[in-house]
């Protein structure tokens, strides 16, 4: 199915999709601070700048969105029909360097968590949220 946008259109699409602060940070943000945990955010100095840092337990947690980082076997990871070949190589690479970076972290010493975007889907949510939060109150 050809796109239904012109370039134009798609650039500025594109260039409003942003990698901070997205809906499913957000509500990872929000519970882990409900319930009493302080964290850092975006640590540049940390491979693949984490979105959530807890520095005193050296935990890291990413969120990833299902489609940009390729979540196997999940429905929002659908490659586009359009530019088939640009997007397969656009994907591929993202996950080489999701997996480099966390492999840099686990060697510094960091434990490292994905949480992924369809986890937090309504009816996924709480399961998830409370084995995240499980995961940072162990020592």
């Amino acid at each position: 199915m050809p796109d239904n946008r012109t370039q134009r259109q798609r650039s500025y699409n594109m260039s409003r999709i942003h990698s901070n602060d997205t809906l499913p940070e957000m509500v990872v943000r929000r519970y882990l601070y409900a319930h009493g945990l302080r964290y850092r955010l975006h640590l540049k100095h940390l491979s693949g700048k984490p979105d959530i840092v807890l520095t005193k337990s050296k935990k890291v947690i990413f969120v990833n969105g299902c489609f940009w980082h390729r979540h196997k076997k999940c429905i929002y990871a659908k490659i586009p029909s359009s530019n088939m070949h640009f997007w397969q190589n656009k994907f591929k690479n993202n996950v080489k360097r999701d997996k480099r970076n966390i492999k840099v972290l686990e060697n510094d010493g960091w434990l490292v968590k994905v949480v992924w975007e369809c986890q937090l889907s309504k009816e996924k949510q709480d399961k998830t949220l409370k084995g995240l939060l499980e995961w940072l109150l162990e020592n």
